[in-house]
């Protein structure tokens, strides 16, 4: 089992999270934070968690950050969950209010990092970015360019964060940019991993003073053909 889980899009009241049958899998420390039937995140944690925050990111009352500081053997590490706005359908913060917030949303996460800069803290950030940056984190990057997670916007302002604080994109360094990578893979798909119509929304991104502890990274790809999964699947790193 792994020591830290991070989860998205958990869509429970607090009062209805399942607290007592995640402490009886040795969660001990649980912090959450979750709205009826849309969005909210949470941490589920074998160690301490202390400095819990939970953002409300401009101010639209949704629940989608949570941070905690956590001691681990190579030292203290401030720890972000998001879940970044999916977006809308349409690609133009003009017409589209959820695209709209989306972008408000990204340029608050890099005004974040950027102040943190000369605090030379081991920051991990993850979640659900709900932005495939690269070329080859979609299935077609020439059809996906006005395609809401994948447009040169997002990913302008998603790299922003990214060099804000020189984050490593952890999954990307076992796996080379010219090789296709996803999380994420549409309800629609009837067979989705054989189509492979894939993209790679979902991250953990840490801070370079932490790139030593980096063992291995993964992506759960056939978590994808489970029963009743969901979209995404899960992704993990190692730290040690």
């Amino acid at each position: 089992m792994p020591d830290i889980i991070c989860l998205q899009e958990i869509k429970v009241e607090d009062s209805l999270f399942p607290s007592l049958e995640l402490i009886s899998m040795g969660y001990e420390f649980l912090e959450f934070s979750g709205e009826k039937s849309y969005n909210g995140v949470a941490i589920l944690s074998k160690f301490p968690l202390s400095n819990i925050n939970k953002i409300d990111v401009v101010s639209y009352g949704h629940k989608r950050h949570i941070s905690a500081d956590i001691e681990t053997a190579f030292g203290n590490i401030e720890l972000h969950n998001f879940y970044v706005p999916a977006g809308g359908d349409i690609a133009d913060p003009n017409l589209n209010d959820k695209f709209a917030h989306k972008l408000k949303f990204i340029d608050w996460m890099a005004n974040y990092f950027q102040t943190q800069l000369p605090l030379n803290k081991k920051i991990i950030i993850l979640g659900d970015f709900n932005i495939a940056p690269l070329d080859h984190d979609v299935w077609s990057h020439k059809q996906l360019l006005d395609v809401v997670s994948h447009t040169p916007i997002e990913v302008e302002k998603l790299n922003k964060i990214k060099n804000s604080l020189n984050f490593i994109d952890t999954h990307r360094i076992h796996v080379s940019h010219d090789q296709k990578l996803y999380s994420w893979w549409s309800y629609r798909a009837i067979d989705p991993l054989k189509s492979n119509r894939g993209r790679r929304l979902d991250h953990i991104w840490i801070t370079p003073n932490l790139s030593e502890y980096l063992k291995s990274s993964k992506i759960y790809r056939d978590f994808r053909l489970e029963n009743q999964p969901s979209d995404h699947v899960p992704i993990e790193i190692v730290l040690k």
